[in-house]
């Protein structure tokens, strides 16, 4: 049963869409001003995998990601570079979907953006003026938060916590917690003609509408960064639910925010505390929006971190912190968890070489119910039931993690578990040393079980597509230089030198490269991260 924690009830609950076998999943996506950052990619790569895992289990999803291309920010930068609006858009956007292309998240079905809505946008905000809900003042329309008696209940909070929003047009809102739907244009910004004369949209209504024209008036999942629980996810429960008069979504899930690792806070705030003063929690917004990473505190750029680190070595990083906890971010941190994936990397050579087949060409179950099926029949054979079962357990333990609110942090330690039983598979049955039709049914065990692994790893968007090694002008001459020394060293060996033996590893592992000694005199060598 899969359980998904819902901010709006604060509880864990039971997964039931609104339609059965059909999820409409909607995350808020980035305003395109600057070049994405790390930061951007944290929403869409979790989102990208919580999509993954409900296909597998058999729903049919619709998940939008919207693109707002109207707002202060790209105006100043319009501004800022000459240039018209629009231009900035559409540069920025194609940089986000590049950045989202390299990081595989390749399942968004609908990029929609805030000018293509202007007139639904309008219409919208014609309605919630009719039902009494919001107000024209001076070409400028604002929601009357008064009118709304939910107004709060996602992030649970009385109007009395909450800091209203003034600035310049305080004195045109009948109240400072009224927030804006229609902006009337000021000199030489972009506009259009509505009702109330030439103006754009306020941030907040352009999620309503976007949402509902694609979605529908109730959709499953509305996604998004802790930091946007208020005041925008409010704000579109109030607008959406004051003109349909149903829930806006059914769950409500927010990703905590990604912070530098020795602050608390999502890294991009106005100020940090240190990560020892009491640490980041869960759900905690005030100590994660401390620190948060953000343009505004020189986030660099994405492309420029992809120079430095694989896709795949940080989407394994963003997916090994559960998805409502901060992320610790740093690129000791990257380094590290890029480490840890070369384990995986080995195991996929070393299973070539044992069975003669590429596991990323490997036939892998794509759904739930293909995986039951294949787990069932797999040819273990009975000499092998005790892997077997361990196998099985992995899975039923990953499903487990999985099926309790998305949790891949839990999948990904049993990926590793599950990576040393078939290393110690190998060992066990001396699978690099023997040959013949005596150990075919090892290698055929063997797999089965990788076949498993594939399926599971596959629900998180990893091990797609091999990984491309970095090559060097002089890379042709190491293959063979490493052979004879790996010779030399086994030579020592044999001969009870063990300190030439020794001085050889030693000497290897100082320029970066680790040899591993195997069972039947094998050694195998690896580059080290």
């Amino acid at each position: 049963m899969l359980r998904v924690f819902n901010t709006l009830t604060r509880t864990k609950e039971e997964f039931t869409p609104v339609t059965p076998g059909k999820v409409g999943m909607y995350l808020c996506g980035p305003t395109v001003y600057k070049p994405s950052h790390i930061g951007h990619m944290v929403g869409p790569t979790i989102f990208d995998t919580i999509k993954r895992y409900l296909v597998y289990s058999g729903y049919d999803v619709t998940w939008v990601v919207n693109i707002t291309d109207v707002d202060d920010k790209l105006i100043a930068e319009s501004n800022a570079r000459g240039i018209p609006m629009n231009a900035v858009a559409d540069e920025m956007t194609a940089d986000y979907k590049n950045n989202l292309k390299a990081m595989g998240v390749d399942s968004i079905n609908v990029f929609p953006k805030a000018t293509e809505y202007i007139g639904q946008i309008i219409d919208f905000t014609q309605e919630l003026i009719n039902k009494g809900f919001a107000y024209e003042s001076e070409g400028d329309v604002y929601f009357d938060v008064e009118k709304f008696p939910e107004y709060g209940k996602l992030s649970n909070r009385t109007l009395e916590q909450m800091s209203g929003e003034g600035g310049g047009t305080a004195d045109r809102k009948r109240s400072n917690f009224d927030f804006a739907l229609w902006k009337s244009a000021k000199p030489g910004e972009p506009s259009w003609d509505s009702p109330w004369g030439k103006g754009r949209p306020g941030w907040h209504i352009e999620c309503s509408v976007m949402s509902g024209a694609i979605l529908g008036e109730t959709f499953d999942i509305h996604g998004g960064g802790l930091d946007l629980q208020f005041p925008h996810h409010e704000n579109e429960i109030a607008q959406s639910e004051a003109r349909y008069g149903k829930p806006m979504a059914k769950y409500w899930m927010h990703n905590g925010l990604m912070q530098a690792s020795n602050q608390v806070g999502k890294v991009g705030g106005r100020k940090t505390r240190d990560a020892d003063d009491g640490g980041a929690k869960e759900g905690d917004l005030a100590s994660q929006e401390a620190g948060k990473i953000s343009k505004s505190k020189g986030a660099s750029a994405f492309r420029d971190l992809l120079k430095k680190f694989k896709p795949e070595n940080i989407r394994f990083f963003l997916l090994s912190t559960h998805y409502r906890r901060p992320i610790d971010y740093s690129e000791e941190r990257l380094v590290e968890v890029g480490k840890g994936l070369e384990a995986f990397y080995r195991y996929f050579k070393r299973f070539e070489g044992v069975t003669g087949k590429s596991f990323y060409e490997l036939d892998a179950p794509k759904t739930r119910v293909e995986g039951d099926a294949f787990e069932k029949n797999a040819p273990f054979g009975a000499a092998f039931a005790d892997f077997a079962k361990q196998v099985k357990g992995f899975r039923a333990k990953f499903l487990e993690a999985m099926d309790d609110d998305f949790n891949t942090a839990g999948g990904i330690a049993v990926f590793f578990d599950f990576l040393r039983a078939l290393n110690k598979f190998i060992e066990a049955n001396a699978l690099e040393t023997k040959t013949g039709a005596e150990t075919q049914p090892a290698r055929d065990a063997l797999v089965a079980a990788t076949q498993i692994f594939k399926e599971l790893t596959l629900t998180l968007g990893l091990f797609r597509e091999p990984v491309e090694e970095e090559k060097k002008e002089d890379d042709s001459l190491v293959d063979p230089l490493m052979t004879l020394l790996i010779d030399l060293r086994r030579a020592a060996k044999k001969n009870k030198d063990f300190a030439t033996a020794d001085a050889i590893r030693d000497r290897l592992k100082e320029l970066g490269i680790a040899l591993e000694d195997r069972p039947g005199g094998v050694c195998v060598w690896t580059r080290e991260s």
